[in-house]
Protein backbone atom coordinates (compact mmCIF):
# COMPACT_ATOMS: atom_id res chain seq x y z
CA UNK A 1 0.00 0.00 0.00
CA UNK A 2 1.33 3.44 -0.99
CA UNK A 3 1.25 5.62 2.13
CA UNK A 4 3.11 8.67 0.79
CA UNK A 5 1.41 11.81 -0.53
CA UNK A 6 2.10 15.41 -1.46
CA UNK A 7 0.54 18.74 -0.62
CA UNK A 8 -1.67 19.69 -3.58
CA UNK A 9 -1.23 23.40 -4.23
CA UNK A 10 -2.76 25.66 -6.88
CA UNK A 11 0.22 25.58 -9.33
CA UNK A 12 -0.26 21.81 -9.66
CA UNK A 13 -4.06 21.56 -9.83
CA UNK A 14 -4.23 20.97 -13.59
CA UNK A 15 -1.01 18.96 -13.93
CA UNK A 16 -1.90 16.48 -11.21
CA UNK A 17 -5.36 15.86 -12.64
CA UNK A 18 -3.95 15.45 -16.14
CA UNK A 19 -1.04 13.16 -15.27
CA UNK A 20 -2.50 11.23 -12.31
CA UNK A 21 0.89 10.20 -10.83
CA UNK A 22 0.98 7.30 -8.39
CA UNK A 23 0.41 8.72 -4.89
CA UNK A 24 -1.06 7.40 -1.67
CA UNK A 25 -3.03 10.62 -1.06
CA UNK A 26 -3.08 14.37 -1.56
CA UNK A 27 -3.38 16.98 1.16
CA UNK A 28 -5.00 20.41 0.87
CA UNK A 29 -5.43 23.31 3.25
CA UNK A 30 -9.01 23.13 4.46
CA UNK A 31 -9.60 26.89 4.54
CA UNK A 32 -8.92 27.22 0.79
CA UNK A 33 -12.12 25.26 0.14
CA UNK A 34 -14.56 26.88 2.57
CA UNK A 35 -16.55 28.60 -0.20
CA UNK A 36 -20.10 27.38 -0.78
CA UNK A 37 -19.41 26.59 -4.42
CA UNK A 38 -17.38 27.59 -7.46
CA UNK A 39 -14.41 26.30 -9.39
CA UNK A 40 -12.24 25.69 -6.32
CA UNK A 41 -14.61 23.11 -4.87
CA UNK A 42 -15.06 21.56 -8.31
CA UNK A 43 -11.28 21.08 -8.51
CA UNK A 44 -11.25 19.44 -5.08
CA UNK A 45 -14.09 17.13 -6.11
CA UNK A 46 -12.02 16.05 -9.13
CA UNK A 47 -8.99 15.45 -6.92
CA UNK A 48 -11.11 13.40 -4.55
CA UNK A 49 -12.18 11.13 -7.41
CA UNK A 50 -8.53 10.37 -8.17
CA UNK A 51 -6.96 10.20 -4.71
CA UNK A 52 -7.66 9.91 -1.02
CA UNK A 53 -7.65 13.40 0.49
CA UNK A 54 -6.28 14.73 3.75
CA UNK A 55 -7.72 18.04 5.02
CA UNK A 56 -5.07 20.05 6.84
CA UNK A 57 -6.23 23.22 8.59
CA UNK A 58 -4.35 26.29 9.75
CA UNK A 59 -7.15 28.29 11.34
CA UNK A 60 -8.87 26.38 14.14
CA UNK A 61 -6.51 27.83 16.77
CA UNK A 62 -7.09 24.89 19.09
CA UNK A 63 -5.08 26.41 21.93
CA UNK A 64 -6.81 29.80 22.03
CA UNK A 65 -8.32 30.72 25.40
CA UNK A 66 -10.93 32.77 23.49
CA UNK A 67 -12.48 29.50 22.33
CA UNK A 68 -13.16 28.09 18.90
CA UNK A 69 -14.66 30.13 16.09
CA UNK A 70 -18.10 28.57 15.58
CA UNK A 71 -18.38 29.80 11.98
CA UNK A 72 -14.98 28.31 11.14
CA UNK A 73 -15.90 24.99 12.72
CA UNK A 74 -19.20 24.92 10.86
CA UNK A 75 -17.49 25.47 7.50
CA UNK A 76 -14.95 22.75 8.31
CA UNK A 77 -17.71 20.30 9.23
CA UNK A 78 -19.48 21.04 5.96
CA UNK A 79 -16.27 20.43 3.98
CA UNK A 80 -15.56 17.17 5.82
CA UNK A 81 -19.08 15.97 5.06
CA UNK A 82 -18.57 16.73 1.37
CA UNK A 83 -15.06 15.32 0.95
CA UNK A 84 -15.07 12.41 3.43
CA UNK A 85 -11.29 12.76 3.87
CA UNK A 86 -8.95 10.11 5.15
CA UNK A 87 -7.56 12.51 7.77
CA UNK A 88 -8.51 15.88 9.27
CA UNK A 89 -5.80 17.85 11.06
CA UNK A 90 -4.82 21.20 12.53
CA UNK A 91 -2.11 22.61 14.79
CA UNK A 92 -1.39 22.82 18.51
CA UNK A 93 -1.31 26.61 18.59
CA UNK A 94 -3.28 29.70 19.49
CA UNK A 95 -4.25 32.52 17.17
CA UNK A 96 -7.55 33.98 18.35
CA UNK A 97 -7.96 36.61 21.06
CA UNK A 98 -10.94 38.60 22.20
CA UNK A 99 -14.04 38.58 20.03
CA UNK A 100 -12.81 37.58 16.61
CA UNK A 101 -9.25 38.90 16.37
CA UNK A 102 -7.02 36.38 14.58
CA UNK A 103 -3.24 36.60 14.37
CA UNK A 104 -3.09 34.78 11.00
CA UNK A 105 -0.17 32.79 12.40
CA UNK A 106 0.49 29.62 14.39
CA UNK A 107 1.53 30.95 17.79
CA UNK A 108 2.99 28.61 20.44
CA UNK A 109 1.00 27.46 23.43
CA UNK A 110 2.44 26.91 26.92
CA UNK A 111 3.06 23.31 27.87
CA UNK A 112 1.33 23.08 31.25
CA UNK A 113 -1.75 21.50 32.80
CA UNK A 114 -4.00 24.50 32.18
CA UNK A 115 -3.12 24.67 28.50
CA UNK A 116 -3.51 20.90 28.20
CA UNK A 117 -7.02 20.97 29.67
CA UNK A 118 -7.97 23.77 27.26
CA UNK A 119 -6.63 21.85 24.27
CA UNK A 120 -8.35 18.63 25.30
CA UNK A 121 -11.69 20.43 25.53
CA UNK A 122 -11.31 22.10 22.15
CA UNK A 123 -10.13 18.95 20.39
CA UNK A 124 -13.08 17.03 21.81
CA UNK A 125 -15.43 19.81 20.65
CA UNK A 126 -14.08 19.55 17.11
CA UNK A 127 -14.22 15.77 17.08
CA UNK A 128 -17.80 15.74 18.32
CA UNK A 129 -18.82 18.19 15.59
CA UNK A 130 -17.01 16.24 12.85
CA UNK A 131 -18.03 12.83 14.13
CA UNK A 132 -14.47 11.53 13.83
CA UNK A 133 -11.07 11.79 15.52
CA UNK A 134 -8.66 14.44 14.30
CA UNK A 135 -4.87 14.76 14.17
CA UNK A 136 -3.02 17.58 15.96
CA UNK A 137 0.36 18.80 14.68
CA UNK A 138 3.38 19.94 16.68
CA UNK A 139 4.49 23.36 15.42
CA UNK A 140 7.77 25.16 14.81
CA UNK A 141 8.04 27.89 17.45
CA UNK A 142 10.34 30.89 17.58
CA UNK A 143 9.44 32.00 21.10
CA UNK A 144 8.40 30.04 24.18
CA UNK A 145 6.62 30.47 27.47
CA UNK A 146 8.32 30.80 30.84
CA UNK A 147 7.29 28.25 33.39
CA UNK A 148 6.40 25.30 31.17
CA UNK A 149 5.80 22.28 33.41
CA UNK A 150 5.38 19.55 30.77
CA UNK A 151 7.85 18.37 28.17
CA UNK A 152 6.37 18.77 24.69
CA UNK A 153 6.10 15.04 23.88
CA UNK A 154 4.53 14.45 27.31
CA UNK A 155 1.98 17.15 26.49
CA UNK A 156 1.07 15.42 23.21
CA UNK A 157 0.93 11.99 24.84
CA UNK A 158 -1.59 13.30 27.37
CA UNK A 159 -3.54 15.22 24.73
CA UNK A 160 -3.98 12.04 22.69
CA UNK A 161 -4.83 9.93 25.72
CA UNK A 162 -7.43 12.31 27.15
CA UNK A 163 -9.08 13.49 23.92
CA UNK A 164 -8.77 10.44 21.69
CA UNK A 165 -7.07 12.44 18.94
CA UNK A 166 -3.99 11.37 17.03
CA UNK A 167 -0.72 13.19 16.42
CA UNK A 168 0.42 14.66 13.14
CA UNK A 169 4.17 14.42 13.66
CA UNK A 170 6.10 17.08 11.77
CA UNK A 171 9.71 15.94 11.96
CA UNK A 172 10.99 19.06 10.21
CA UNK A 173 9.44 21.16 12.98
CA UNK A 174 11.27 19.07 15.57
CA UNK A 175 14.58 19.70 13.82
CA UNK A 176 13.91 23.42 13.31
CA UNK A 177 13.08 23.90 17.00
CA UNK A 178 16.23 22.07 18.06
CA UNK A 179 18.34 24.21 15.74
CA UNK A 180 16.78 27.38 17.13
CA UNK A 181 17.62 26.14 20.61
CA UNK A 182 21.25 26.52 19.54
CA UNK A 183 22.11 22.96 18.57
CA UNK A 184 24.26 22.24 15.49
CA UNK A 185 22.67 20.08 12.78
CA UNK A 186 23.83 16.65 13.95
CA UNK A 187 22.93 17.34 17.58
CA UNK A 188 19.59 18.80 16.49
CA UNK A 189 18.81 15.60 14.59
CA UNK A 190 19.62 13.53 17.68
CA UNK A 191 17.42 15.76 19.83
CA UNK A 192 14.56 15.36 17.35
CA UNK A 193 15.01 11.58 17.52
CA UNK A 194 14.77 11.70 21.31
CA UNK A 195 11.49 13.59 20.91
CA UNK A 196 10.22 10.80 18.65
CA UNK A 197 11.34 8.19 21.18
CA UNK A 198 9.28 9.92 23.88
CA UNK A 199 6.02 9.83 21.95
CA UNK A 200 3.61 6.98 22.60
CA UNK A 201 3.62 4.41 19.77
CA UNK A 202 0.26 4.11 18.09
CA UNK A 203 -0.64 7.77 18.58
CA UNK A 204 0.88 9.08 15.34
CA UNK A 205 -1.53 9.09 12.39
CA UNK A 206 0.50 11.06 9.85
CA UNK A 207 4.00 12.47 9.37
CA UNK A 208 4.95 15.71 7.60
CA UNK A 209 8.25 16.29 5.82
CA UNK A 210 9.29 19.70 4.51
CA UNK A 211 12.24 21.95 3.84
CA UNK A 212 13.47 24.92 5.86
CA UNK A 213 15.87 27.81 5.45
CA UNK A 214 18.65 29.24 7.63
CA UNK A 215 18.95 33.02 7.81
CA UNK A 216 22.23 34.90 8.01
CA UNK A 217 21.53 35.72 11.67
CA UNK A 218 21.27 32.00 12.47
CA UNK A 219 17.49 31.75 12.81
CA UNK A 220 16.05 28.65 11.14
CA UNK A 221 12.67 29.19 9.46
CA UNK A 222 10.15 26.46 8.67
CA UNK A 223 9.26 27.92 5.26
CA UNK A 224 8.32 24.76 3.30
CA UNK A 225 10.26 26.18 0.37
CA UNK A 226 12.95 23.63 -0.46
CA UNK A 227 13.84 19.94 -0.47
CA UNK A 228 13.91 18.01 2.79
CA UNK A 229 17.33 18.34 4.43
CA UNK A 230 19.50 15.25 4.97
CA UNK A 231 19.31 15.57 8.77
CA UNK A 232 15.51 15.63 8.61
CA UNK A 233 15.56 12.49 6.47
CA UNK A 234 17.58 10.84 9.22
CA UNK A 235 14.95 11.80 11.79
CA UNK A 236 12.24 10.45 9.48
CA UNK A 237 14.08 7.14 9.06
CA UNK A 238 14.32 6.90 12.84
CA UNK A 239 10.60 7.63 13.20
CA UNK A 240 9.67 4.94 10.69
CA UNK A 241 11.87 2.38 12.43
CA UNK A 242 10.20 3.15 15.74
CA UNK A 243 6.61 3.84 14.69
CA UNK A 244 6.19 1.73 11.56
CA UNK A 245 4.95 2.81 8.11
CA UNK A 246 2.96 5.96 8.87
CA UNK A 247 1.19 7.91 6.09
CA UNK A 248 3.71 10.59 5.12
CA UNK A 249 3.29 13.91 3.33
CA UNK A 250 5.76 16.07 1.42
CA UNK A 251 4.84 19.72 2.16
CA UNK A 252 5.96 22.50 -0.20
CA UNK A 253 4.18 25.87 0.15
CA UNK A 254 6.61 28.59 -0.96
CA UNK A 255 8.69 28.78 -4.16
CA UNK A 256 6.65 25.79 -5.36
CA UNK A 257 8.70 23.86 -7.97
CA UNK A 258 7.60 21.63 -10.84
CA UNK A 259 5.44 18.70 -9.80
CA UNK A 260 8.28 16.32 -10.66
CA UNK A 261 10.38 17.68 -7.78
CA UNK A 262 7.65 16.87 -5.25
CA UNK A 263 7.20 13.43 -6.78
CA UNK A 264 10.93 12.76 -6.44
CA UNK A 265 10.78 13.72 -2.77
CA UNK A 266 7.76 11.47 -2.30
CA UNK A 267 9.65 8.60 -3.92
CA UNK A 268 12.48 9.01 -1.41
CA UNK A 269 9.98 8.92 1.45
CA UNK A 270 8.35 5.87 -0.10
CA UNK A 271 11.69 4.05 -0.16
CA UNK A 272 12.26 4.78 3.52
CA UNK A 273 8.71 3.78 4.48
CA UNK A 274 9.10 0.49 2.59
Amino acid sequence: MDCVGIGWRQPHYETLLAERPSLGFIEVHSENFFADGGITLAVLDAGREAYDVSLHGVGLALGSAAGLDEAHLQRLARLVQRVQPGWVSDHACFARVGSGLHAADLLPIPFNDESLALMVGHVQQVQERLGRPMLVENISAYVGWAGDTLAEPEFFNELARRSGCGLLLDVNNLFVNARNDGLPPDAAAREAMRWVDAIRPGSVGEIHLAGHCERADGLVIDDHGSRVRDEVWRVYEHAIRRLGPIPTLIEWDTDVPDLGVLLAESQRARAVAA
